[in-house]
């Protein structure tokens, strides 16, 4: 069965004292402390309530199967399962060997796809530019692998709002913001060109789980099991969310479960496969 050894918990404030976890279980707030339970237990297995990437890549690197608790419906895809558990497996990616792949996969295509898309660049920046007026890049933090922070660019398709409001506003289609060339470059995913750019820079992968703005990321990671777990992976320029069709303001339950099972089953052969999918929508573009 199972035997809990502890509880990893927050750090108290003040220096107060600690109280003791559920039927008396230790509560580890430091990486010595977590390190020496592995150690002194032989632990194997680390189950987690709430999503944490960094705690998970600490267990993970201690050789420990990390789990988390539900956050995948009865008809998704569930991975393993422990003892009987609806404990869904998270599983670490290959550092030395799919990373390595999955970035030179980016690069090879990456950087000769942004020189042939030079003029198309060309030409979007002209309409932004004419319709709108100047600044015609759209620069706006968004999350990546780890909770890292970075700068996605894309091509301005929004009338400019304040930067408070960019951050925390939640993009419908049909805004009123629009403009003509705007609601184009969405519809033909052409906004999204610049963040080939991001990929050389090693910002994101052509394909992984889309980047969120802070805030968001924020929210739901509070109230949809595995959000946070998206960010084990690269973020994507496309995802295996995206070619079934959640782009946009869609279920975020639903792209959830499909980055967290791209993820759990990822191989360089999927990615090849998404990236296909991903030009034969662009050719029958449905909006975004």
């Amino acid at each position: 069965g199972v035997r809990p050894v502890g509880i990893v918990g927050v750090p108290e404030q003040g220096g107060a004292p600690r109280p003791p976890g559920e039927a008396g279980l230790p509560v580890l707030t430091t990486t010595e402390e977590i390190h020496r339970a592995v150690i002194q237990n032989t632990v194997c297995d680390a189950v987690f309530l709430d999503d944490d990437p960094g705690l998970v890549t600490l267990f993970q690197q201690y050789g420990c199967t990390t789990w988390r608790v539900g956050g995948q419906r009865p008809d998704g895809p569930m991975g393993e399962h422990m003892w009987g558990y609806a404990w869904h497996r998270l599983v670490p990616l290959d550092e030395r060997r799919g990373l390595t792949a999955k970035r030179a996969l980016d690069i090879a295509l990456a950087a000769p796809a942004l020189v042939l898309a030079l003029p198309v660049l060309l030409l979007c920046a002209l309409a932004v530019r004419l319709s709108d007026g100047p600044g015609v890049l759209f620069r706006q933090e968004r999350v990546g692998q780890h909770g890292r922070p970075f700068t996605l660019l894309k091509f301005r398709t929004l009338r400019p709002s304040d930067d408070t409001e960019s951050a925390t506003r939640w993009n419908v289609a049909g805004d009123r913001r629009m403009s003509a060339a705007g609601g184009f470059l969405r519809k033909t995913s052409l906004d999204e060109l610049p963040q080939l750019w991001n990929v050389l820079r090693g910002d994101m992968s052509l394909v992984g789980p889309r980047p969120e703005r802070p805030y968001f990321v924020a929210q739901f990671s509070k109230t949809h099991a595995g959000y946070a777990a998206r960010h084990r992976m690269p973020v994507g320029l496309t995802g295996l969310a995206q070619v079934h069709g959640l782009r946009g303001d869609t279920s975020i339950e639903d792209r959830c479960r499909f980055d967290n099972h791209y993820i759990d089953h990822w191989s360089l052969w999927q990615d090849v496969c998404i990236l296909l999918r991903t030009a034969a929508e662009l050719v029958r573009p449905t909006g975004s």
